[in-house]
């Protein structure tokens, strides 16, 4: 080889090493600006605790990759909030429908609410409201298993279970500061959707959602016509214990009451891609009466999209509790080896853009009463005391008195006409604040 091709090979490799020396330095400055060598360092730490764990831990039946992974994986989710976690493939192949169909369980819906496992609400009609639990119950055992731990799913799938089977609930119940256990038989759950459309005095309807399915806007237009047949002049929808479900039925339900193109709630997460906003539909409107909506510490989710929706608009009057504070969306991906992961994305906002998750809807008028009575008074609505019926109807409901009163008072502001009720309403809040 003559001396100038030997020159020209060294210039050759003294260039690929700067380059490789510049190139070393760039991508170690962007990790160290982007956090992510603090990412390597971190996974090679795991690495080595992992290899740790395979050679020297006592019980090799626990050193299962598989086991250790998922282990860690559960670890990492759940630290983040009690609505993310690691699903197995076992647990992903046994979640069912949560909003539609039938499944076997007691008829509760759960959340994590101060970071305690906590029920939403009871439904009606179901094995979980006819034993007793009640709205803002913490459930602190299923059967022998502490819940301290478990994220949602675990806990969801310890409470289901094939009908006819009987499941131990462990409860406290902070407003007593007892705790007590319900031996509960599970049962087929049919989720109802819309209950009790009638006029509770000529002119006024009363309409009870308990849910958002797929069937709750249809459902909703039907009662909503048959009683416009009848001259409806004002209207109360009750979303008492109302949990939520569906977040288009939310979305659809709201769409009936504002105008078209309007915005009903939107979300909003770390990625473009979970910015959504969410509009009213050119279906059928309902925009010629007045509207009090009943919420308390048991409306959740949907029942809190249509009411901070239509109380930003002032096209409704909230009555009677804060709600409950769910608003954040978890998605589900699905991973390679039939995992799955559940992660908090986003979170709603109101129109007027108010945070839901973990702040609830404030009602215009704080009516409060007692979690004993809200639960005789949810028997009372559902008609499954039997023989002990005329007892409990003898409570009287102060949410619905003090709706029933709002609205007739905007009624007669109103003379009978169409007007703009938004103005009407906004200045029963200005008369309200002036008592405060």
């Amino acid at each position: 080889m003559s001396g100038k091709v030997k020159i020209l090979y060294r210039c050759i490799i003294i260039g690929l090493l700067i380059n490789l020396i510049i190139g070393y330095h760039v991508h170690s400055a962007i990790f160290k600006n982007s956090g992510e060598d603090k990412g390597y360092k971190a996974i090679r730490q795991f690495a080595t605790v992992l290899k740790l764990i395979r050679k020297n831990y006592v019980d090799d039946s626990k050193i299962n990759y598989d086991e250790l992974i998922y282990g860690a994986l559960q670890g990492m989710l759940s630290s983040l909030d009690r609505f993310s976690s690691f699903i197995d493939p076992d647990e992903y192949k046994m979640m069912m429908e949560e909003t539609e169909g039938e499944f076997g369980g007691i008829g509760i819906v759960i959340s994590i609410k101060d970071n305690v496992l906590t029920v939403v609400a009871p439904m009606e009609d179901t094995p979980g409201m006819n034993a007793g639990i009640m709205a803002n119950d913490k459930i602190i055992k299923v059967g022998k298993k502490e819940t301290a731990k478990l994220n949602l799913e675990q806990a969801v799938n310890l409470i289901k279970g094939k009908p006819g089977t009987m499941v131990d609930i462990t409860i406290f119940r902070p407003s007593t500061k007892k705790t007590k256990t319900f031996s509960i038989q599970r049962d087929i759950i049919e989720l109802k959707t819309i209950k009790d459309a009638h006029f509770v005095e000529p002119g006024i309807g009363y309409i009870r959602v308990t849910q958002f399915s797929e069937k709750t806007a249809g459902a909703l237009k039907q009662s909503l016509n048959e009683l416009n047949n009848e001259r409806l002049k004002g209207l109360i929808i009750d979303l008492r214990n109302n949990p939520g479900g569906l977040l288009s039925s939310a979305v659809d339900v709201s769409s009936f009451f504002i105008p078209h193109k309007q915005l009903i709630v939107f979300t909003e997460g770390r990625q473009e891609s979970q910015k959504q906003k969410f509009l009213s539909s050119s279906e059928k409107k309902y925009l010629d009466f007045p509207i009090v909506i009943m919420i308390n510490e048991g409306s959740a989710s949907g029942a809190e999209i249509v009411a901070g929706c239509l109380q930003d608009y002032g096209r409704a009057l909230l009555v009677g509790e804060k709600s409950f504070g769910k608003g954040s969306v978890q998605s589900i991906i699905e991973l390679d080896d039939g995992s799955a992961v559940r992660m908090t994305t986003s979170k709603y906002y109101t129109p007027s853009k108010r945070v839901i998750h973990e702040n609830g809807v404030e009602p215009d008028f704080v009516v409060d009463i007692s979690e004993e009575d809200s639960y005789k008074l949810s028997l009372q609505r559902s008609r499954i005391m039997g023989e002990t019926l005329d007892d409990v109807a003898k409570i009287e409901d102060l949410q619905l008195n003090r709706s029933l009163e709002l609205l007739k008072g905007l009624l007669i502001m109103s003379h009978g006409e169409k007007k703009d009720y938004a103005k009407i309403i906004k200045s029963v809040e200005q008369v309200k604040e002036q008592k405060k």
